[in-house]
């Protein structure tokens, strides 16, 4: 089947911490956008091991997942190119850790920032996409399935290019 249609797989985490949340603001073609430490998968890793590595990428913060929120599908039209691209997105409650203050945020993230539902409800417009305030708001709902929910199959965390040989009997 040519062009079989693929959906980007990404990660986000849902942040809370003395009533506010973690966001990110990051550098688009868009502009300056607001969204929750987000990314894609990348190949080797699960889904919670992606979303471990693009908080601490985007915010210098250790994460700790605690609970699925949800899994969520939105469509995206490029602005500079035209490009209609759908995203596929595992949303992750958890805590953040440590501070690693020393780190260099990853390309295009401006700075991490600690705002209140009120104030990320007001400044809509700037966010990423609207699965920003979804997720919050799924969140807040007291949306949350256990991790175990999200399996991760141990050929997916091989090294590419190597299989798994078999005994044959």
């Amino acid at each position: 089947m040519p062009n079989r249609w693929k959906p980007n797989v990404t990660v986000a985490a849902i942040v809370e911490h003395e009533g506010r949340f973690l966001l990110v603001e990051e550098d688009t073609a868009d502009g300056l956008r607001l969204n929750n430490p987000a990314g894609h998968l990348d190949p080797g890793e699960s889904p919670l091991q992606a979303c471990v590595r693009e908080v601490l990428e985007e915010t210098a913060y250790d994460f700790e997942p605690e609970a699925l929120v949800g899994v969520y599908l939105n469509r995206f039209t490029r602005t500079r190119t035209g490009d209609d691209i759908t995203y596929l997105r595992f949303a992750f409650a958890g805590r953040v850790g440590t501070h690693h203050g020393w780190r260099t945020l990853d390309d295009g993230i401006v700075r991490a920032v600690w705002l209140t539902l009120p104030e990320i409800r007001a400044c809509a417009e700037r966010h990423r996409s609207p699965l920003v305030l979804q997720c919050l708001e799924d969140y807040l709902a007291g949306r949350r399935a256990p991790l175990e929910l999200v399996h991760t199959d141990a050929s997916v965390l091989q090294v590419p290019g190597h299989t798994r040989r078999t005994a044959l009997t």
